[in-house]
């Protein structure tokens, strides 16, 4: 038998192990452990993603909407291409949180192997390498697919697109052409408009790279362009169009419209802010400008989840150098949260965790998230650089070298696939730098760019430095030491809790390497190894940065990498993935034992006390106004309907107060005008063991009260 030996042992052939590249698998094994270990230690993760995968199994018709409830009410406030995947996974291996976690690792791992396989037919094997390094150690891109949420997996799928693009320019096969825009489209149905920033490298490439004549060129463009329209709003057309009364309500919108999340909520309210403070006006509407994963600030709560940074004990945490006030305390600022909640100042500093390093607020446009101040350097400034910016500098530098000389009419293979890079990178910098409202996480757009261009961009500058091209043979020794300078401005900060080592190492090894191909240029052997071991050195603080999600503790909430804000013996994450079991169980036995066939279980103003209810007893726990209690579902004729036709006769409210939450004070004022007060003595816990970490979700504490209707 052909590779067996007579003694039936099998051979394998010199030239199969040749062909392996153990480089990169080694890199590929790197990405694994950062994105799954301990990921198992996980039990809701996001719990608001994970009740709905927990509804999805239960019928098609969740599945379909992406339902967050088991009762079919309110959708969660994204499209259902991730959670139709997290919820294969969770069929085939049970709802946990790592199953839910495990596509968005195994995705990152993926990013990973298609950044090789996009960078070596053009510029070779060692670029290749290094472009998948890169994005293994991108702090961000870890913290992310460490997580449920959704954009590990759209950036795989963005980058399975770029593979397409790449085949139909090569092979001019136009199928695979239509295919790479049908997959921007199939990426809308993940995360909506962010999947559209590829959109413009998408034309470039296309437009510089296809060859065939300019009328033909323009009208396959417009063929591509109408099947990623047609994708792209394939979903919310045929939603919209099923009456309202036989589908969940869009979780999100205003108008339960999908295609009004997209282009509202989703859409250009991110650019222009969430109408708070500091973050512009317009965006979304009023009574959606903040919401409960973004500003979730409740008066009635110790706890807060709003960046996911709880402490054992459920004590509200200070950073160094500036104090959370009290919620209690709290006074509005003129833009309430649209829970009735005070909202939070522009001046207060970042939660701990927020993004900036110790004693550093945000400030500013998005600072209360840590994204620091709107402008053209906002990527370089603390809150944010540790995220993805690391290797700006030298990305910068090798786009010089990629690009000199460059002729429009004359492109290269590289040259071509340099601008591709490009012109991804450089739109999705201008949006993070002037928008209004997002989190830290949406910053894992840059890793495809950022390590393709450095991994390129290395080989291209050794190839210059080694054939002494004049001016441009400087680049490397220069691009290595302006990074390194780059990275000490980002480690200062954290030095008291890292270590002086930190920048003495690296200031050394990387000013040393610079300065060593500067001096032995004529040593080649000796500058071949200054230049690689310099770059490596320039990955190792994002290295650390990349583990410190599985060293510290995950925040699934809102993902983030760094170093924890209160020292190394914190978790940066405990309250975001719900990590613990916050369910009321004497609320749930009494809500239990006392329904007589109503369809919901119970309801209440919004999904953060639904949500473990759900993903624990798999039962219809509604929230009344969706995530954050502002969708404007319910009035109070509707619910007295609902109440009528016995859907539901037991709600969990605030003992006073709505200010718009779950439909506004029409719908709190008729639960309390129409229902009898339940005594909490029956149904209210006051034992420890219902709340591991000490503290008191809803439906725990004394600022609630639970209602029976009977009509």
């Amino acid at each position: 038998m052909r590779g067996c030996s007579q003694e039936g042992e099998i051979k394998i052939k010199p030239g199969k192990l040749q062909r392996l590249d153990f480089i990169l698998i080694g890199i590929a094994l790197l990405a694994a452990f950062l994105n799954i270990y301990k990921i198992w230690n996980e039990q809701y993760a996001n719990a608001y993603y994970t009740a709905a995968v927990t509804s999805m199994l239960q019928s098609w018709h969740n599945f379909f909407y992406a339902s967050l409830d088991p009762g079919g009410y309110v959708t969660v406030d994204k499209p259902p291409v991730t959670f139709w995947v997290q919820t294969l996974f969770a069929y085939i291996f049970g709802v946990h949180g790592w199953s839910v976690i495990l596509p968005q690792a195994l995705a990152g791992v993926g990013s990973v192997l298609l950044m090789y396989i996009l960078v070596k037919p053009t510029y070779g094997k060692t670029a290749a390498r290094l472009a998948s390094l890169v994005m293994a150690c991108t702090p961000i891109a870890v913290a992310v697919s460490r997580t449920n949420n959704i954009d590990s997996l759209l950036v795989f799928t963005l980058l399975l697109a770029t593979w397409m693009l790449f085949r139909a320019v090569n092979n001019q096969k136009l199928a695979w052409l239509l295919g790479a825009f049908a997959m921007i489209g199939v990426g809308f149905n993940m995360k909506m408009l962010q999947a559209y920033m590829v959109v413009p490298a998408f034309y470039v490439f296309y437009l510089l790279a296809f060859k065939t004549g300019w009328k033909k060129k323009l009208a396959v463009l417009a063929a591509a362009t109408v099947v990623m329209s047609v994708v792209t709003l394939s979903y919310a057309v045929v939603v919209d169009m099923i009456p309202e009364k036989n589908r969940p309500y869009i979780g999100g919108s205003q108008t339960n419209s999908v295609l009004e999340l997209a282009f509202g909520y989703n859409g250009i309210a991110r650019l222009k802010g969430m109408g708070r403070g500091g973050m512009g006006s317009g965006g979304a509407p009023p009574d959606q400008r903040q919401t409960r994963q973004e500003e979730d600030v409740t008066p009635d709560r110790q706890q807060t989840r709003q960046d996911g940074d709880n402490m054992p004990g459920g004590q509200q945490v200070q950073q160094a150098g500036s104090n959370m006030p009290d919620q209690q305390q709290m006074q509005p600022d003129g833009n309430n949260s649209p829970g009735g909640y005070p909202g939070v100042n522009e001046g207060l500093s970042p939660a701990p965790g927020g993004g900036g390093p110790p004693g550093q607020g945000g400030g500013g446009g998005g600072g209360m998230f840590g994204t620091g101040r709107a402008g053209p350097l906002r990527l370089l400034q603390s809150e944010l650089s540790g995220q993805a910016s690391w290797l700006l500098p030298f990305v910068a530098f090798a786009c010089v070298g990629l690009l000199a000389g460059t002729r429009l009419r004359k492109l290269t293979a590289k040259q071509k696939e340099a601008l591709f890079w490009l012109t991804w990178l450089l739109p999705t910098m201008v949006f993070f730098s002037v928008a209004g409202f997002f989190h830290q996480y949406y910053l894992i757009m840059l890793a495809p760019p950022v390590a393709a261009l450095a991994g390129t961009g290395w080989a291209e500058l050794w190839n210059q430095y080694r054939n002494k091209e004049g001016w441009k043979r400087w680049l490397l020794p220069a691009g290595l030491l302006a990074t390194t300078a780059f990275e000490l401005y980002i480690l200062q900060p954290y030095q008291e809790q890292i270590g002086a080592g930190w920048l003495i190492g690296m200031g050394v090894a990387g000013t040393g390497l610079a300065l060593l191909l500067l001096l032995a240029a004529k040593k080649e052997k000796l500058v071949s190894i200054a230049a690689i071991a310099g770059m490596l050195v320039l990955l190792a603080a994002p290295l650390y940065w990349s583990a410190t999600p599985l060293l510290y503790g995950d925040n699934s909430m809102l993902p983030q990498a760094g170093p924890s804000r209160q020292g190394f013996g914190q978790r940066q994450g405990m309250g975001g993935g719900m990590n613990s079991s916050s369910i009321n169980t004497k609320l749930l036995e009494y809500v239990t034992r006392n329904n007589t066939g109503e369809a919901y279980l119970f309801m209440t103003p919004e999904a953060s006390t639904a949500e473990s209810y759900i993903i624990e007893t798999g039962q219809a726990v509604v929230a009344m106004g969706g995530f954050s209690g502002s969708d404007p579902i319910l009035t109070a004729e509707k619910l007295a309907q609902m109440v009528a036709d016995k859907k539901v006769k037991f709600f969990l409210i605030p003992s006073s107060g709505s200010g718009g939450r779950g439909g506004g004070s029409e719908v709190m004022d008729w639960i309390r005008a129409n229902g009898t007060e339940v005594p909490k003595e029956e149904w209210q816990s006051n034992s420890a063991q219902d709340s591991p970490q000490g503290g008191r979700p809803m439906g725990m504490g004394n600022s609630e009260t639970l209602y029976e209707i009977n009509i």
